[in-house]
């Protein structure tokens, strides 16, 4: 950043009469997040060609009341990525925690959630399915929360909003059944 102060700068930015006017379109649109629209602006207000401003960093800032190093990303990305990255975010390579539940795995703790309980219980709890789902070997670990999104993703427990709202779920809702389990044996 010192040698931009000086008067040198590492990114500069030239836009092309269709990259401008892209950008144009999409300020008097509006409808793209608060994060593109500024980005979008930083890179008008840049643009040394000769439609743009060619303002300063320290200007842009002033003006659009952003951060340094936003301003500063922005040239970046666009000088190493091109003009499209800019605009769009990058997609993850991979989750952040990897999934312990894979379609089988999940397969199978929905059909012993469907299965009769225990000896003593009336229903499964998340806790009882925690422990017999590392008893019967599906997974190494797995909590009773994440038990329960994997349930509940697959709606193992209907809510009024999403069975009530047809004549068949509010039959469903009256019968009691709700669409929960059909007749399944785990193995």
């Amino acid at each position: 950043m010192a040698r931009e102060a000086v008067g040198v700068k590492r990114y500069v930015v030239r836009l092309s009469g269709e990259e401008r006017a892209h950008l144009e379109a999409m300020l008097r649109k509006g409808k793209y997040g608060a994060k593109t629209l500024i980005k979008a602006q930083i890179l008008l207000k840049a643009d040394v060609s000769e439609a743009g401003e060619g303002l300063s960093d320290g200007e842009i800032i002033e003006q659009l009341e952003t951060s340094a190093s936003m301003v500063y990303r922005v040239r970046k990305q666009l000088i190493e990525e091109g003009f499209a990255a800019v605009l769009t975010r990058k997609p993850h390579t991979r989750p952040s925690v990897p999934r312990i539940f894979d379609g089988e795995k999940e397969a199978r703790l929905i059909a012993l959630s469907c299965s009769t309980p225990p000896k003593g219980y009336a229903r499964w709890t998340l806790r009882l399915l925690e422990k017999k789902v590392v008893e019967l070997e599906i997974v190494e670990t797995a909590s009773d929360s994440t038990i329960g999104r994997v349930l509940k993703k697959h709606s193992q427990t209907p809510s009024q909003a999403a069975v009530g709202d047809s004549p068949a779920g509010r039959r469903q809702l009256r019968r009691g059944d709700g669409g929960r389990c059909q007749d399944t044996s785990f193995d």
